[in-house]
Protein backbone atom coordinates (compact mmCIF):
# COMPACT_ATOMS: atom_id res chain seq x y z
CA UNK A 1 0.00 0.00 0.00
CA UNK A 2 1.79 3.19 -1.08
CA UNK A 3 0.58 6.34 0.46
CA UNK A 4 1.10 10.05 -0.54
CA UNK A 5 0.96 12.68 2.63
CA UNK A 6 1.63 16.16 2.70
CA UNK A 7 2.15 18.48 5.44
CA UNK A 8 3.52 22.09 5.77
CA UNK A 9 5.12 23.57 8.92
CA UNK A 10 7.56 26.38 10.15
CA UNK A 11 10.79 26.40 11.15
CA UNK A 12 11.83 27.07 14.58
CA UNK A 13 15.00 29.33 13.52
CA UNK A 14 14.89 32.44 11.95
CA UNK A 15 17.73 31.37 9.22
CA UNK A 16 16.57 28.43 8.26
CA UNK A 17 19.10 27.97 5.67
CA UNK A 18 21.32 25.52 7.68
CA UNK A 19 18.02 23.86 9.01
CA UNK A 20 17.10 22.88 5.34
CA UNK A 21 20.17 21.53 4.35
CA UNK A 22 20.02 19.17 7.80
CA UNK A 23 16.62 18.13 6.96
CA UNK A 24 17.64 17.18 3.70
CA UNK A 25 20.81 14.94 4.66
CA UNK A 26 18.44 13.51 7.23
CA UNK A 27 15.99 12.39 4.86
CA UNK A 28 18.73 11.49 2.30
CA UNK A 29 20.06 9.62 5.03
CA UNK A 30 16.83 7.75 5.86
CA UNK A 31 14.74 7.86 3.26
CA UNK A 32 16.60 5.53 0.96
CA UNK A 33 16.46 2.37 3.67
CA UNK A 34 13.13 3.39 4.35
CA UNK A 35 11.36 3.19 0.77
CA UNK A 36 10.30 7.11 1.12
CA UNK A 37 10.76 9.34 -2.15
CA UNK A 38 9.62 12.85 -2.36
CA UNK A 39 10.17 16.77 -2.51
CA UNK A 40 11.00 19.56 0.46
CA UNK A 41 9.88 23.16 -0.42
CA UNK A 42 10.85 26.09 1.35
CA UNK A 43 10.80 29.82 2.08
CA UNK A 44 12.08 31.53 5.06
CA UNK A 45 8.97 31.27 7.05
CA UNK A 46 7.78 27.87 5.99
CA UNK A 47 8.50 24.05 4.97
CA UNK A 48 6.38 22.10 2.74
CA UNK A 49 6.82 18.47 2.38
CA UNK A 50 5.58 15.77 0.23
CA UNK A 51 6.16 11.88 1.37
CA UNK A 52 5.55 9.27 -0.66
CA UNK A 53 6.21 5.09 0.43
CA UNK A 54 4.61 2.39 2.47
CA UNK A 55 1.99 3.72 4.78
CA UNK A 56 3.44 2.33 7.97
CA UNK A 57 6.94 4.06 6.79
CA UNK A 58 5.33 7.23 5.68
CA UNK A 59 2.87 7.20 9.21
CA UNK A 60 5.99 6.45 11.78
CA UNK A 61 8.55 9.25 9.75
CA UNK A 62 5.29 11.74 10.01
CA UNK A 63 5.25 10.90 13.64
CA UNK A 64 8.93 11.94 13.91
CA UNK A 65 8.24 15.44 12.33
CA UNK A 66 5.42 16.26 14.41
CA UNK A 67 8.04 15.41 17.48
CA UNK A 68 11.10 17.62 16.01
CA UNK A 69 12.05 20.52 17.68
CA UNK A 70 13.07 21.94 13.98
CA UNK A 71 9.59 22.49 13.63
CA UNK A 72 6.14 24.29 14.66
CA UNK A 73 2.81 24.33 13.79
CA UNK A 74 3.02 20.92 11.52
CA UNK A 75 -0.37 21.05 9.66
CA UNK A 76 -1.09 17.86 7.54
CA UNK A 77 -2.76 19.06 4.34
CA UNK A 78 -3.18 15.95 2.50
CA UNK A 79 -3.18 12.09 3.23
CA UNK A 80 -4.15 9.30 0.47
CA UNK A 81 -3.73 6.08 -0.92
CA UNK A 82 -2.18 6.25 -3.89
CA UNK A 83 -1.31 3.91 -7.20
CA UNK A 84 2.06 5.40 -8.19
CA UNK A 85 4.98 7.70 -6.68
CA UNK A 86 5.35 11.21 -7.93
CA UNK A 87 9.23 11.29 -7.48
CA UNK A 88 10.42 7.70 -7.31
CA UNK A 89 13.97 8.92 -8.43
CA UNK A 90 14.23 11.58 -4.90
CA UNK A 91 15.24 10.49 -1.96
CA UNK A 92 14.58 14.24 -1.39
CA UNK A 93 13.98 16.57 -4.00
CA UNK A 94 14.29 20.60 -2.95
CA UNK A 95 12.59 23.74 -3.99
CA UNK A 96 13.44 27.46 -2.82
CA UNK A 97 10.10 28.66 -3.06
CA UNK A 98 11.40 32.29 -2.19
CA UNK A 99 12.64 32.04 -6.01
CA UNK A 100 9.43 31.21 -7.44
CA UNK A 101 7.92 33.94 -9.80
CA UNK A 102 4.67 34.68 -7.82
CA UNK A 103 2.68 34.56 -11.15
CA UNK A 104 3.01 31.08 -10.55
CA UNK A 105 2.00 30.83 -7.09
CA UNK A 106 -0.88 32.99 -7.57
CA UNK A 107 -2.30 30.61 -10.18
CA UNK A 108 -2.65 27.93 -7.05
CA UNK A 109 -3.25 30.68 -4.17
CA UNK A 110 -5.48 33.55 -2.89
CA UNK A 111 -2.35 35.69 -3.44
CA UNK A 112 0.68 35.86 -4.68
CA UNK A 113 2.90 34.69 -1.48
CA UNK A 114 2.75 31.39 -0.84
CA UNK A 115 0.66 30.16 2.22
CA UNK A 116 0.34 26.41 2.50
CA UNK A 117 -2.32 27.08 5.47
CA UNK A 118 -4.65 28.54 3.32
CA UNK A 119 -4.32 26.18 0.36
CA UNK A 120 -5.82 23.33 -0.17
CA UNK A 121 -3.49 20.20 -0.29
CA UNK A 122 -4.81 19.65 -4.32
CA UNK A 123 -3.45 22.83 -5.11
CA UNK A 124 -0.34 22.51 -3.08
CA UNK A 125 0.50 19.23 -5.19
CA UNK A 126 -0.35 21.26 -8.59
CA UNK A 127 1.75 24.03 -7.55
CA UNK A 128 4.69 20.83 -7.23
CA UNK A 129 3.86 19.24 -9.82
CA UNK A 130 4.22 22.47 -12.38
CA UNK A 131 7.65 23.23 -10.27
CA UNK A 132 8.98 19.51 -11.25
CA UNK A 133 7.61 20.38 -14.89
CA UNK A 134 9.45 23.25 -15.14
CA UNK A 135 12.94 22.14 -13.78
CA UNK A 136 12.41 24.46 -10.63
CA UNK A 137 12.57 21.51 -8.16
CA UNK A 138 16.45 20.08 -7.66
CA UNK A 139 16.07 16.02 -7.54
CA UNK A 140 18.14 14.37 -5.51
CA UNK A 141 18.40 10.81 -5.46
Amino acid sequence: MLVRLLYASRPTETSPCDLVQSILQASRTHNPAHGITGVLCHTDQVFIQVLEGGREAVNALYGHILKDTRHKDVMLLDYEEIQERRYPSWTMGQANMARINPSTVLKYSPLPVLDPYTMSGKMLLSLIDELMATASIVGRT
